[in-house]
């Protein structure tokens, strides 16, 4: 007598959406850590081989942001229009063979402060592919149900990539010099390319019309935006802390190095820490939403972000190397918990907002304005830091950071109970 069997499409779906998640958040994991340490490694590169000014590292950061601010919304219809996987590797791909060339100048003594700001603006065009496309990837892989401990899983590995990027580029950059972290960085991306190409899935392919409008369909994911009461109060947080946030870490930086006396591997060793507080911020997040609502758990966030940022500038050289390290360290990790925590719920919100067809242009939208808004903070960060001095530059941009509060305090946001609450279904 043959038994029916256990294993139904339903099983057999579910074991392959396991999987493909898996070479999902492997794909995610390399190019988060490829991003910690072209992000660590560029303006150490600019400081030690071209000897930037502040202002030059202002320059040098507002051109990888650029591109979000110039093409995110034009590049969203693209990906609501195309398979986003086939994207994502080729993004992956072509910052891989950017770094490749950007050491190879290195190596011929070809390299300048502009040369640097146009590989850096390059980076950044298939840095928006890459994230527009990664967040609209998720909700084809994982239920909606599931989409928080998705993204709780997606930010832990991003708040790890933060703990592991600088400390490793903190090493490689004092032991064998920025070139090779560099080299590493690229070995990375194409890791997560090649882990994108082993989701067996396919890939359904969006649907077509005939009498499709560019200006139309770009035109409806801003409007979702500009008119979700919960997806505007989601832009708006990130669009005003964001800059700011760019301000004191890039002063920050050039703070330490200069003013501070910390070597590559030490300052490596601050953002480590600090990131190991974003890590646990990400693992709590479960718990937290099952002990208070959304809207508290919101208010505490941004409110240890923006008071940890305007307490850097009282680190002091006459402290001491470890006391230092430990000052910045705690102040960074507590920052970054409530970073990563409060970013895994808006992505939620945003996904749970938006149907799938429009989350390309909506993540663009939102992508637009809250990275849009970075490479402003960048250049006013350096320029504050040549004219005002890093200490003052970075008290400045860490009060002026404290607005976000306020933002979030008369927000929608400030008053959801539960996530579920949000969701259009």
């Amino acid at each position: 007598m043959n038994r029916p069997s256990l294993i139904t499409p339903d099983v057999v779906q579910e074991r392959r959406q396991v999987g493909d998640f898996r070479w999902f958040w492997t794909a995610q994991g390399a190019s988060f850590t490829g991003d910690q340490l072209r992000e660590f490694t560029l303006p150490l590169l600019a400081l030690y081989t071209l000897n930037a000014s502040a202002t030059d590292l202002g320059v040098i950061n507002a051109a990888q942001w650029v591109p979000f601010l110039l093409l995110a919304l034009p590049l969203g219809v693209l990906i609501d229009r195309h398979r986003r996987r086939r994207l994502l590797i080729l993004s992956d791909a072509a910052r891989a063979i950017l770094i490749v060339v950007l050491v190879g100048a290195v190596a011929l003594g070809a390299l300048s402060v502009p040369g640097l700001v146009v590989t850096a603006a390059v980076l950044g065009i298939f840095a928006v592919v890459h994230e527009v496309g990664y967040q609209s990837v998720i909700p084809s892989l994982v239920p909606r149900k599931h989409l928080e401990k998705a993204n709780s899983r997606i930010q832990a590995t991003a708040a790890a990539a933060d703990v592991g990027g600088p400390g490793l580029g903190g090493l490689i950059v004092q032991l064998l010099g920025a070139p090779a972290t560099l080299l590493v960085n690229a070995c990375a991306y194409l890791t997560s390319a090649g882990a994108l190409a082993a989701i067996r899935t396919p890939e359904s392919k969006p649907a077509t019309h005939a009498n499709r409008n560019f200006l139309a369909e770009l035109r409806a994911g801003v409007s979702l935006v500009a008119h979700d009461p919960y997806l505007k109060s989601n832009v708006g947080f990130s669009a005003i802390y964001n800059p700011f946030a760019q301000w004191v870490t890039i002063l920050l930086v050039v703070h330490a190095v200069r003013e501070l006396g910390l070597e590559p591997a030490q300052l490596g060793l601050v953002f480590s820490v600090g990131a190991a507080g974003a890590l646990a911020g990400a693992a709590l997040t479960p718990r937290l939403t099952a002990r208070l609502t959304v809207g508290r758990i919101m208010m505490l966030c941004v409110t240890v972000e923006c008071l940890m940022l305007a307490v850097l500038p009282l680190a002091d050289a006459s402290w001491g190397t470890v006391a230092v390290i430990a000052f910045l360290g705690a102040a960074l990790a507590l920052n970054g918990a409530g970073t990563t925590i409060s970013s895994v719920l808006l992505i939620t919100i945003r996904q749970l907002r938006t149907p799938d067809e429009l989350l390309g242009r909506v993540n663009a939208t939102m992508r637009t304005v809250t990275y849009g808004t970075i490479p402003l903070g960048a250049l006013a960060g350096g320029f504050a830091g040549d004219w005002l001095g890093t200490r003052l530059g970075m008290f400045v941009g860490g009060i002026l950071c404290l607005s976000t509060i306020l933002w979030v305090a008369l927000s929608p946001l400030s008053r959801v109970k539960a996530l579920s609450d949000v969701s259009r279904e």
